[in-house]
This record gives structure tokens, sequence and C-alpha cells, in this order.
């Protein structure tokens, strides 16, 4: 399982306090320091069942910034991607990645779900 935060981010401490809490083993990545691909993050937004919308930091700084609230409805999903692959503080935090399923922020309800 692949853990990807940013490690100054106060809910991702929490998320990855949680984990090891319930001793879950996972894999960790820096989302500053080795931003998501294109190509990653079209495979991870396929194999959720999100929205596109749900993999961007909408209350980052970055997000409010370049107006993107109002810029992401007129962007095709390629573009959206390319954009997420731009810059990691773009991209909401924590995810969680496995074989089956991809999540993104910390709901405790819905990762105790996913991951017990």
């Amino acid at each position: 399982m692949l853990f990807v935060e940013y490690p100054r981010c106060s809910t991702c401490r929490k998320a990855k306090k949680w984990l090891d809490e319930h001793e879950i083993d996972y894999e960790d990545r820096d989302i500053v320091k080795d931003n998501p691909q294109y190509e990653e993050l079209k495979d991870w937004y396929e194999r959720s069942d999100l929205t596109l919308k749900r993999f961007f930091n909408t209350s980052g700084k970055i997000y409010r910034e370049k107006k993107l609230k109002d810029k992401l409805p007129d962007m095709s999903e390629d573009e959206q991607l390319k954009l997420l692959s731009t810059d990691g503080m773009l991209v909401k935090r924590p995810i969680i990645v496995c074989d089956d399923f991809v999540l993104t922020g910390f709901k405790e309800a819905e990762w105790a779900e996913k991951l017990l």
C-alpha cells in the first residue's frame, strides 16, 4: 500500500498516526519531493470510484490563486490530470493507493471500512 503525504500537513500526520496505531504497513511518499506523474494520477483516478475533483486540494493556496474552482468545469479530464501532475500541492492528500481502491483525504470511517 502506498501512502502519499505532505509531511507538514496536520491531516497527513493524523492519518499516518492512525495507520501506525492499527499496525497497517505502507510505503511512505512525500508528495512535494516526489510529485505524482500524469500516468500515475490517471491510473489512480481510473481505479477509484471518485470524481476527478476529489483529487484536487480545493482548500490549497495554489488552487485558490489559479481560480481553479471556476476553470475546472471547462477543462477535460486529460487537462485536469496534466495540471495535477505539475505540482504536488494541487493534489488532495493524503492518498492511499491499494491494488483495488484509492482513497483521498482522511476520513477515519472510510479508511476503517476499507483497511481494517
